[in-house]
């Protein structure tokens, strides 16, 4: 899971694995495999990095207490929002 901010800075989570593609159009697009879209502030570089921080912790086993962690622009390294 991932975090990102809609247009209007309401904050919600995302399930990174239904991520389809991401586009910039000028705002990003998340378009995901439900046929849901969801339109962001952060840039579709920041929402790789997060996916890929998501993942990295997933395969090298930091996803192993019982509860779950959502990964946020600060897990990611990002600096900016």
């Amino acid at each position: 899971m991932i975090s990102v901010t809609r247009l209007n800075g309401e904050e919600i989570t995302i399930n990174a694995d239904l991520i389809e593609f991401i586009e910039a159009r000028p705002d990003t697009v998340i378009t995901l495999t439900t046929g849901h879209r969801v339109m962001a502030k952060e840039s579709v570089s920041q929402i790789i990095k997060r996916v890929v921080a998501y993942e990295r912790a997933i395969r090298i086993g930091h996803w192993r207490g019982k509860r779950r962690r959502v990964w946020s622009h600060a897990a990611a390294g990002d600096t900016e929002v």
